[in-house]
């Protein structure tokens, strides 16, 4: 059975016993520190916290079913196993880790349905947006996603593959956000960080998760009002990168049982 990501409304606790177990509700948002803002310093232990598991996940370091124990990291990351908890509960709550009741917090495991279906819904959700908004965006639009377009560039030419991989995701939710669904908004989070972590999991490093003139052709597309072009660009592109991901998801999935057993083997054959 393949490990996924729990569904938002069933975050679990991480590492408390069944008697102690806490209500199903989702975790409070880590404090994200930005320059010069306020904090205490709980909130910017767990934004530290946050950030290196998270710049983990997205570099590959962490591999599918790997398990990440409280203690551990704890002692890792030089803080308390509380705030460990909070951020493995956020975590979870964002689709990134597994979290299992009284067993703790997982790398996610897909099966290959489950990277299937989550592409098809990503499909399914930015094709409709983008029937829904193009040739409609302000100027003051275009300029938001013209200026994400520009800070991809120059992260994918500085070879910064966690932040390329993360900008990335960024622009898929400005432009979906465009749409002004609070409810797109939210799932679109969610398929977005999947498919993040499925890149990182199974995509190799040189390969980039989105080159930033796809998405500068996908602006001036939505820009003149071009539909059905921005439509196909989209499906392409997902449709590559799931094809990526799949290829090497099954490979892993598949053990080459001639090399586990080549001793085996060759004893045999003398």
């Amino acid at each position: 059975m393949s490990r996924t990501a729990a569904p938002p409304s069933s975050a679990a606790s991480v590492d408390v016993p069944r008697a102690q177990a806490a209500p199903v509700t989702a975790p409070a948002a880590v404090y994200v520190e930005e320059e010069g803002a306020p904090g205490s310093a709980g909130q910017q232990i767990e934004a530290r916290v946050y950030a290196a598991i998270s710049q983990a996940l997205l570099s590959g370091k962490l591999r599918p079913g790997m398990p990440l124990r409280e203690r551990n990291l704890a002692q890792a990351l030089d803080c308390t196993r509380g705030a460990v908890r909070k951020v493995l509960a956020r975590l979870g709550f964002e689709g990134k880790l597994v979290l299992e009741p009284n067993r703790g917090a997982f790398v996610p495991q897909p099966s290959l349905d489950d990277i299937r279906q989550t592409y098809r819904a990503r499909r399914v959700l930015e094709t409709g947006v983008i029937a829904s908004i193009c040739g409609r965006l302000s100027d003051a639009q275009l300029a938001v996603l013209d200026a994400h377009v520009d800070t991809e560039a120059h992260s994918h030419a500085d070879g910064t593959h966690e932040r390329s991989i993360r900008l990335a995701g960024e622009f898929h939710l400005k432009l979906i956000g465009m749409a002004d669904s609070a409810e797109l908004d939210a799932f679109a989070q969610q398929l977005v960080a999947k498919t993040e972590l499925y890149k990182a999991l199974y995509d190799p490093a040189e390969f980039m998760h989105c080159a930033p003139t796809e998405h500068a052709q996908l602006v001036g597309q939505l820009r003149d009002g071009k539909t059905q072009a921005a439509i196909s660009l989209a499906t392409a592109h997902l449709d590559e990168l799931e094809a990526r991901v799949l290829t090497r998801a099954a490979a892993a999935e598949t053990p080459d049982f001639r090399a586990i057993f080549a001793e085996a083997f060759a004893g045999a054959a003398s």
